[in-house]
């Protein structure tokens, strides 16, 4: 990051899959990075390219993307992109388990409505059983009072008159 440092040696701090041999050193005479490690941009005929710049200059045989990756490592800090990784991962992982936690909630809620269905079919069955039966009971008791008033209707009134029907 400073810029009083020498181009002579420079140590370079490759990330992971771009790890160099421990012999990747930048000289003035020449580079000695290993080419199949790390492609060049620097032609190998001397020319004196747009790769190379000139010796008066202060410029060297420099591999651009070894100074260009030199340059990103060292303005980029690792550090917190690796501790965004790792809340990315957790939050990812918790994501995954409330998505489990919520599938199982509602299998167990389509369990508890499909009981809920068949308790609530039995009782529409039940209630109308109970109706069924109320309504046999009543015409078998109208039929049984009109008989009664029929058959004994001087005792009808008097039973009628001392305790009268809710309907009248």
């Amino acid at each position: 990051m400073t810029a009083s440092k020498s181009p002579s040696k420079i140590p370079v701090a490759y990330p992971t899959p771009y790890k160099t041999p421990a012999t990747t050193s930048y000289r003035n005479s020449g580079s000695s990075v290993n080419s199949s490690a790390v492609p060049s941009l620097i032609s190998d005929s001397g020319s004196g390219g747009s790769a190379r710049g000139s010796q008066e200059g202060g410029m060297s045989d420099v591999d651009l993307l070894d100074m260009l990756d030199l340059k990103l490592s060292n303005s980029v800090k690792s550090e917190p992109l690796d501790r965004g990784v790792a809340r990315q991962a957790q939050t990812s992982g918790e994501l995954n388990a409330k998505q489990r936690e919520l599938a199982d909630l509602q299998a167990l809620a389509q369990r508890r409505l499909k009981g809920a269905r068949a308790n609530f079919a039995d009782g529409q069955k039940a209630a109308k059983e109970v109706k069924r039966d109320l309504e046999w009971t009543q015409k078998k008791v109208n039929t049984l009072k009109t008989k009664t008033e029929r058959k004994y209707p001087k005792e009808y009134r008097k039973v009628h008159q001392r305790y009268p029907s809710p309907e009248h």
